[in-house]
């Protein structure tokens, strides 16, 4: 997307979404420009040729590498500002072994962001700041020598293109064909003072000049052929675009780039969510029907229950593992030695008693043990107290079971 000037105003141009085509549209003021360019990821901003410095150097020939110095120091020698307030750039027009021809343009940083103020305040930064008189002379006369009048922002602007460069720029006042047959002459003997030959072989004019054919005509030995609007213009090799327009669409750019991240983080996050929500309500729909399941089958359940609590209840009574006969034999299989002695057995449904009395109190530990580790006593868990040691160094002891 270009933005540049027209005779009053600007003009926005821009493809058509769809089929690719060039649309221009004129605005008054660069505020009316804004709802057009918002969202452009690239545009090109061509200034007016009042709002830059453009010179005609003609310098020594170096090396490569010296050159772009060269041509700096010798800018800034001539500048009305301090260096650090302008940007600046150059195009070579010409260079032989005898010396190089440059054309070189420069503008006040903060008239310019004087001039962009309603693109910058809202964060629209160009890509490439040229000069669109550059952009006419490299469209039109992209070879050789040719002389362009057009008009921008109600000024007539003069330019003569070298190679498609800017070799030589002037804005007259005049408004009718008498005036301008008047002033052409001037900036004609302006620019031989420059070196420039104004024998031009080509004489552009803007066909909103029409009317001024036969003038330039005139004064002109070629034929003074009329241009349109450029759709697109040409592209320059031209950047006045400052620093600080650079470091701020930089910082511009990491901001978008932080958003969409941000806002895939936040559609992740919410994609989360939504997938978390429909996993509880699915929970919840499951345990609302385990809980109708549960209340279909709580008779059925109860009467298990009940019957396995009666079945419990009775199992030692029915059970001959439980049979105190076979107890007490398993009992009586544990015992160590003669020397260990079971004075008292006792039985209910839910513990089993014995009372004895050992010769020492390790024999009484090792009955203890056992007892523990009978293979058909495993339905037990079986406690014992710390035997009482007897006036004759005997230990009584007492052994308690309880179903596991």
């Amino acid at each position: 997307m270009f933005l540049i000037p027209a005779a009053s105003g600007w003009n926005v141009v821009r493809t058509v979404p769809g089929n690719g085509s060039w649309d221009v549209r004129a605005v008054a003021t660069l505020e009316e420009a804004v709802p057009l360019v918002q969202g452009s990821g690239e545009l090109v901003l061509g200034l007016p040729v009042s709002a830059v410095l453009a010179q005609r150097l003609r310098l020594p020939t170096v090396a490569p590498e010296e050159f772009a110095e060269m041509v700096r120091i010798q800018v800034e020698k001539s500048l009305p500002y301090p260096p650090e307030e302008v940007t600046t750039d150059f195009e070579l027009i010409e260079q032989t072994e005898e010396g190089s021809v440059v054309s070189v343009l420069a503008v006040h940083n903060e008239k310019l962001s004087e001039l962009a103020e309603p693109l910058l305040s809202r964060g629209i930064i160009p890509t490439q700041v040229t000069v669109y008189a550059a952009q006419r002379a490299t469209t039109h006369a992209a070879g050789g020598r040719a002389f362009l009048l057009y008009r921008e922002q109600e000024s007539l602007v003069c330019i003569i293109s070298e190679e498609g460069k800017l070799g030589f720029t002037s804005s007259l006042n005049g408004a009718d064909a008498t005036t301008l047959q008047r002033d052409l002459p001037q900036v004609a003997l302006g620019a031989e003072l420059q070196g420039i030959n104004t024998s031009f072989p080509r004489v552009l004019l803007d066909e909103s000049l029409f009317d001024f054919q036969d003038a330039v005509q005139g004064l002109f030995s070629s034929r003074a052929d009329l241009m349109g609007i450029e759709t697109p213009p040409a592209a320059t090799n031209l950047n006045l675009l400052p620093e600080s327009w650079r470091q701020r669409r930089l910082d511009l750019a990491r901001q978008g780039q932080w958003k969409k991240r941000l806002l895939i983080a936040g559609g992740a996050y919410a994609a989360l969510l939504l997938l978390f929500g429909i996993y509880i309500f699915i929970l919840r729909l499951e345990a609302g029907r385990l809980d109708r399941r549960i209340a279909r089958d709580e008779p059925d359940t109860a009467s298990v229950k009940q019957t396995e609590a009666r079945w419990k209840a009775l199992s030692p009574a029915i059970d001959p593992r439980f049979y105190p006969i076979e107890i007490l034999l398993h009992i009586f299989e544990s015992l160590p030695s003669p020397d260990v002695q079971i004075t008292t057995y006792s039985q209910s449904a839910r513990q089993i008693g014995v009372d004895g009395e050992a010769r020492t109190a390790a024999l009484a530990y090792e009955f203890v043990d056992k007892v523990k580790k009978h293979p058909e006593l495993q339905m037990f868990q079986f406690e014992m107290t710390a035997p009482r040691i007897l006036p004759n160094d005997h230990a009584q002891f007492r052994l308690e079971g309880k179903p596991k």
